[in-house]
């Protein structure tokens, strides 16, 4: 480990400043066409909403690919936080929106060309995205991304890259760092007419920085594509086997600052974990004219999870299916109309089990634990949950005159969510039942452009939230079935800014926003609940807040840099115990401050970013400071080596803080922060096609 660390403080400090064959600046480049917007692809200077378009690998070269926050820095207005839990995915959220999970992704939703990876219930697992072939990310901020309906909060669009004209072309990467990483990855793809293919698969492992934080992961991504009669086909395969993924839990302030290293005590003497195994796969048709477009795809997905916890084992078989269709005409030379629909379904054979894992060495049997040594103890739920979610939308834009757009869309949801209750005793009884919410989410959006490169816009906008299936089965009570009590959360947006887009070597991004939330969905943990999390509903929130983006591009430099201002309280929040009206939501700081620089040209690059905030509150009684942070992270590389060889050496956390990214809101025990890795090291070895 010594000697990999100086060997990759040498390739930092030495290495010429310069840059891969891959586009150096996104301010340099045309504005990209966004195609997350439910309409027909338009410009980012056209869209009258929040956008925002990144490059992959682009103004940030040398990334590892392990994680999807790493893809997300430099999002004004996005949160991507680590939690450095092998167990758990990257916290995100979008205005807030998405802050309260417990685990996966909540309140945004997220597609990979165009397919859904969320749930009709609104949660996103994501730790099955293969980040490989990934070229271009659109991010869509706040409620005008309601066409796309339940949970949206916000839209994450993952596109893959455009085969390469070849008939094949690949590459094979090699990783090791701090903490035995180990990542080994493929990629392949190529244009054999009519077809074009792409695919990737990594294999990942870590001790982890923390106790009780291995993991092994392999990860895969295939998709091919043929056009045929104007029509553009292709059908796309995601896949993952994660074998072993521990979960080391959460910390106290104390421990944070003594030893962030150590695990919670109660999630290694249970041997808290998670086995996961998913796949799906997805067929796409898209076929464009000069009177409109249409497109159309079919889904289908399993995922098996075995999930000992603090409080429980969770056991849960899922099947998935989905279809959406969408079509675009022209109606007239300045007006073109947009209908859709959505339907998705999941259904769900969840069983939980008495966790006996601390009690595995005692030979005698209890009823909770009958099996001596068996770490799966009696059974105390099994049900069959199902969701299923349709919606139709329309969107209408009209040009008036060369330079203003009007923009007015709607959509309407059915959420059905039913439980069918296979564990009926004298003393447990049938929990069974259904409930089904609905909504209508409008929208109305203005843009005026001022020339060729820059735009004003403003929109008003609504969304809605369900809870997810989980948060509706949890009840503080100890009872089982829908909780009907929990409502879903209803915002409405107000939204001005402004974007210059290519003007010379600068181009900045500038949005101000605020929402009105009707019943936000707040977790919170009780002491006796052993970690498992809860959820009620705040009567009102508001959320108003700034969002800045930057780019520059000078000579073999390029800057890149991202302000966001939160100013998130709670209007009307009581609950039986406590008053917080006028509190400020926690988990979200006032201010977040990211910025990246690049120097270099197509064949050595050095690379320096930045991510600073300042505190958090960790609970609604603002009574539990979450410090705030600054950190650096650097890397370098050369590339177009002999033979097809490139090289990356990093630096993780250079000037080694402690810190905690991620806050677990309303957490029991004290134990609210989840630690982020001190100085760390990696080192990349290439050979092929990039």
């Amino acid at each position: 480990m010594k000697a990999l660390r100086a060997m990759i403080l040498g390739a930092v400090v030495c290495a010429p400043m310069t840059a891969p064959a891959q586009d150096t600046a996104s301010a340099a480049l045309p504005p990209m066409i966004i195609t997350a917007t439910r309409g027909a692809g338009i410009s980012q200077l056209d869209a009258p909403f929040a956008v925002t378009a990144l490059m992959s690998d682009s103004i940030r070269p040398g990334q590892r690919h392990v994680a999807l926050d790493e893809s997300l820095l430099l999002v004004p207005g996005l949160t991507a936080a680590s939690r450095n839990n092998p167990a758990q995915d990257p916290r995100l959220s979008i205005r807030g929106f998405g802050a309260r999970s417990a685990f996966g992704v909540r309140g945004v939703r997220i597609l990979r060309d165009g397919m859904p990876l969320t749930l009709p219930d609104g949660q996103t697992p994501v730790d099955y995205i293969s980040l490989e072939s990934v070229r271009r990310v659109d991010v869509i901020r706040g409620a005008a991304s309601a066409l796309y309906g339940n949970a949206s909060g916000g839209v994450i669009d993952l596109r893959t890259a455009t085969p390469p004209l070849a008939r094949f072309a690949g590459d094979l990467r090699q990783t090791f760092g701090s903490d035995e990483m180990r990542r080994t990855s493929m990629s392949a793809g190529g244009t054999v007419n009519p077809f074009t293919y792409q695919a990737d698969v990594a294999r990942f492992e870590t001790d982890g920085f923390r106790v009780h934080a291995r993991q092994r992961t392999t990860s895969g991504f295939a998709r091919a594509g043929m056009t045929a009669g104007g029509t553009g086909y292709a059908v796309q395969f995601l896949g993952l086997d994660q074998p072993l993924a521990e979960n080391p839990g959460a910390v106290t302030r104390r421990e944070l600052e003594t030893n962030p290293r150590i695990a919670d005590a109660p999630s290694v003497r249970r041997d808290a974990r998670k086995i996961v195994r998913q796949s799906q796969i997805g067929l796409s048709a898209d076929r464009r004219t000069t009177a409109g477009e249409s497109s159309a795809i079919i889904f289908a997905g399993r995922r098996s999870l075995y999930n000992p916890l603090t409080f429980g084992i969770v056991d849960i078989d899922r099947a998935t299916a989905g279809a959406s269709a969408r079509m675009g005409r022209r109606v007239g030379p300045a007006q073109r109309i947009t209908l859709g629909a959505d339907y998705q379904r999941q259904s769900d054979g969840r069983r939980n089990f008495v966790t006996c894992a601390d009690t595995v060495p005692i030979a005698t049997p209890t009823t909770s634990c009958p099996r001596p040594g068996d770490e799966r103890g009696s059974l105390t739920l099994d049900q069959r949950e199902i969701v299923s979610g349709s919606g139709v939308f329309a969107n209408d834009e009209i040009s008036v005159g060369d330079r203003v757009r009007v923009t007015a869309g709607g959509r309407f949801d059915q959420i059905r969510f039913e439980v069918a209750d296979h564990f009926i005793t004298a003393t447990n009884p049938d929990d069974s039942g259904d409930r089904t919410l609905r909504a209508i989410t409008p929208m109305l959006g203005l843009l005026a452009r001022g020339g060729s490169t820059s735009a004003t816009y403003m929109n008003v906008s609504s969304a809605f939230e369900t809870p997810t299936a989980t948060e509706l089965g949890n009840h503080p009570d100890g009872t089982a079935g829908i909780n009907d009590d929990l409502r879903p959360q209803r915002s409405r947006t107000i939204e001005v800014g402004y974007r210059e887009l290519g003007r010379g070597s600068l181009s900045y991004d500038v949005a101000l926003f605020a929402t009105k939330v009707r019943d936000e969905l707040v977790s919170y943990e009780i002491p006796a609940s052993n970690g498992r999390r809860y959820f009620r509903n705040a009567g009102r929130t508001t959320r108003r807040g700034a969002e800045v983006g930057v780019g520059a591009k000078v000579g073999m430099a390029a800057l890149s840099a991202a302000y966001t201002w939160s100013d998130f309280v709670f209007d009307r929040f009581v609950t039986d115990s406590a008053v917080y009206n006028g509190n400020r939501i926690p988990g979200i700081p006032v201010h977040r401050w990211q910025a990246s620089g690049l120097l270099g040209n197509t064949r050595r690059f050095f690379v320096i970013e930045t991510e600073a905030t300042s505190f958090a509150f960790a609970d609604d009684a603002n009574s539990i400071r979450a410090p705030g942070y600054a950190v650096v992270h650097t890397r370098a590389g050369l590339a177009r080596l002999p033979a097809g060889l490139s090289i990356t050496a990093g630096v993780q956390n250079v000037f080694d803080r402690r810190y905690a990214p991620s806050v677990i809101v309303n957490a029991a025990r004290g134990k609210y922060f989840e630690p982020a890795p001190g100085r760390s090291f990696y080192l990349t070895l290439g050979i092929g096609k990039s």
